[in-house]
């Protein structure tokens, strides 16, 4: 899409997309700017607040950036620019750090103190505090709810995971669509389109998996040239493209999760 920029009506400038440098630039604009995921296209209710990038997880691996909203739905959020040839293993990824942080199950006192820290770090306060603060809580009841909430979820396995990138392939919507449907948990895709024109920044955001707990129906009517994905061809294809460990480990966690 090319955009046209103009001051007054008069000295017309196109403007072309552009592109985020790196990764790191794409996840510190998230962690400023959570609002710009339009979780508000799911429900128009729906705040996220970025507690902590780069949470580190017992498996090793660092989360990008890891929020919640008011109902206490955890978000599981990674960025991977279109260039980065690990792309397509960004669903093995995420699901990867759910299976992580939900070792926490068993020690909700340390996984807030972990979070604890990032929001001390980030915000000049703990993570109670800034929790009640950006969710306007007024009375300490609706805290206390808030926090069982994100255990319970915790303790479920039951996130949202969000995969953000500058371009999207036909292939990961598909696979996305796929998981929404047999699984207790949601994958989101957004896809950021990002221009700059002097010192003014534009993004839009295109949220993709949200269709098929509204409706399947439309969610599946696609050209006949995509490929339907199932559960014998979906982890055919995941096997081709993922190590024999990372392709266990994805298929045994996505049959507990959908039992």
């Amino acid at each position: 899409m090319t955009m046209i920029a103009t001051k007054n009506g008069k000295n017309a400038q196109k403007i072309e997309k552009s592109k985020f440098g790196n990764e790191k630039e794409l996840q510190e604009f998230i962690h400023e700017n959570p609002e710009v995921i339009p979780m508000y296209e799911i429900d128009e209710d729906i705040k996220v607040i970025i507690l902590m990038r780069e949470f580190q997880t017992r498996g090793g691996g660092r989360i990008d950036a890891l929020g919640v909203d008011e109902y206490g739905n955890i978000y599981i959020i990674e960025t991977k620019l279109y260039k980065n040839p690990d792309k397509k293993l960004v669903l093995s990824q995420v699901l990867d750090y759910g299976a992580s942080i939900w070792s926490y199950y068993n020690d909700f006192s340390e996984f807030l103190s972990i979070l604890d820290e990032g929001t001390h770090k980030k915000f000049k306060m703990g993570v109670k505090d800034k929790l009640t603060e950006f969710f306007q809580l007024e009375q300490e009841e609706q805290l206390e709810e808030l926090l069982e909430n994100i255990k319970q979820n915790l303790n479920k396995g039951i996130f949202k995971f969000v995969v953000l990138m500058d371009e999207l392939e036909d292939r990961l919507k598909d696979l996305i669509l796929f998981i929404n449907k047999n699984s207790q948990f949601d994958i989101y895709a957004v896809e950021i389109e990002y221009y700059k024109f002097e010192s003014n920044e534009l993004m839009i955001p295109k949220i993709f998996g949200n269709e098929v707990k509204k409706d399947i129906d439309v969610a599946s009517s696609r050209p006949s040239d995509r490929k339907k994905w199932d559960y014998d061809s979906y982890f055919s294809e995941l096997q081709k493209n993922v190590s024999g460990e990372i392709y266990q480990f994805s298929k045994t966690l996505y049959e507990k999760l959908s039992k």
